[in-house]
């Protein structure tokens, strides 16, 4: 890490850097490309926060959060199983392994903290080459669903793994860690 790590909103500013960042050709089968998850967030505009990773000015990943989805899956939206969480992390190829996964899940903990959530859901492809292994490393817990065909992971704020939490994940900054992890994740959210 060369400065202090920030998340930016997506802009038309900052798009083109946003679409081009890439993870590992060995991970595309595990995550959404950049496009994919700012198409989402279009869509669903209520419930989508896309934010681009900088260390400094330097863009090395991509996070997609969720907040208020109805993890009921009975269509009816009554709202009986809100949640909010990660929906998509993608770490540019050439930046995995220098903690800006570790970075990317505080930062979210940290704006589903602000506002008023208490555990933080996330969902990965199962198996040795998916992430699963990051996850239980910072603390989550499967829950023993599926969404999908990935396994559903949460986290309880309180019980968050990490060095110091940003105050806000609008205006996040960490100091360097030597955390070392793969950090991709699922695709989607619900």
């Amino acid at each position: 890490m060369t400065g202090p790590l920030r998340l930016e909103k997506i802009t038309a500013a900052n798009f083109e850097t946003a679409i081009a960042l890439k993870v590992r050709p060995d991970q595309e089968h595990l995550v959404a490309p950049v496009v994919r998850s700012l198409a989402e967030a279009y869509v669903h505009p209520d419930v989508a926060w896309p934010r681009l990773i900088l260390d400094g000015d330097r863009p090395v990943g991509f996070l997609m959060a969720f907040f208020d989805i109805d993890f009921a899956d009975d269509s009816t939206g009554t709202g009986t199983d809100l949640r909010s969480g990660l929906w998509r992390l993608n770490i540019a190829a050439g930046e995995q392994g220098r903690g800006y996964g570790r970075f990317a899940v505080r930062a979210v903990a940290a704006e589903i903290r602000r506002r008023g959530g208490t555990r933080l859901t996330v969902t990965w492809h199962p198996g040795d080459d998916g992430p699963e292994a990051f996850y239980l490393g910072l603390g989550f817990r499967p829950t023993g669903e599926m969404s999908g065909n990935q396994r559903v992971g949460e986290l309880a704020l309180d019980e968050i793994r990490s060095d110091r939490p940003p105050t806000t994940a609008a205006t996040a900054t960490v100091a360097a860690t030597a955390a070392t992890a793969t950090a991709t994740a699922g695709d989607g959210a619900a």
